[in-house]
């Protein structure tokens, strides 16, 4: 019985010993990449602090990073992280969006393939303190088909409509069914994409904005009706629309 028991708690050793070394053989295979190395005092306290913008690339496919961050060494000893989200290429950028003399953390991720969205991060250590200053929020509007083979486009926030001539496309609107004799055979809304496009742009000599780009699609992706392009200010913790276009 003793013998017999012995060999359970062998047996236990080894097993719990396997487990532990393809714990951390898991763990050796996770491998951190750096996008991007800056420097630039963030703080306001007049030290520089270190910048890196890293990702963990994702072991079934290797352009993917399935984790990305922020990793900041401050000028205090500290080191703080800004986790970002996934994706298949991301870039960040040190720049002035709120006017506060100090350099913010800018940082995009393309969340899917070339032609994808992203999703964008704005983000301040003023004073050593982790301030979220978000992004605006992608353009509302009412976006539909027309009868004459034709989409408008209605921006919410401004008001202003826009239409657009679609008869090159007739034929193959009417091989899918959409239009009977340039009459739609049902209402029909177009589909309004998130940005595809956010960067940092000059306003004007003393101001800089975000720039920020949407498709408006008809029956599938490829089928781009118009481009919305839209310019951001921000003000008094807030962002402001500073410009608004549509064109096709």
């Amino acid at each position: 019985m003793k013998k017999e028991m012995l060999l359970v708690i062998v047996s236990f050793f080894f097993i719990s010993l396997s487990t532990i070394t393809g714990v951390y053989a898991i763990e050796e295979n996770i491998r951190t990449v750096m996008i991007s190395k800056q420097e630039a005092d963030l703080t306001g306290d007049g030290q520089i602090e270190t910048i890196w913008l890293k990702g963990v690339p994702s072991q079934d496919d290797g352009e993917y990073l399935k984790s990305v961050f922020i990793d900041i060494r401050a000028s205090n000893g500290r080191t703080y992280s800004f986790p970002l989200e996934s994706g298949t290429k991301a870039s960040l950028k040190l720049v002035d969006l709120n006017h506060d003399g100090l350099k913010d953390l800018f940082a995009n991720v393309l969340t899917g393939e070339s032609d994808g969205n992203v999703t964008s991060y704005l983000y301040s250590l003023k004073n050593f303190e982790r301030t979220d200053l978000t992004v605006p929020e992608p353009l509302e509007m009412d976006a539909k088909f027309k009868n004459g083979y034709k989409a408008e486009i209605k921006l919410t926030k401004t008001g202003k409509s826009y239409l657009f001539d679609l008869k090159n496309r007739q034929e193959y609107y009417k091989k899918l069914g959409f239009y009977y004799r340039g009459k739609l055979n049902e209402p029909t809304e177009l589909t309004v994409n998130s940005f595809y496009n956010v960067k940092p742009i000059q306003i004007d000599q003393q101001k800089m904005g975000l720039k920020a780009q949407q498709k408006v699609t008809g029956i599938a992706n490829a089928d781009i009706i118009a481009f919305v392009n839209s310019i951001w200010y921000f003000d008094r913790g807030h962002w402001n629309l500073y410009k608004a276009e549509v064109t096709h």
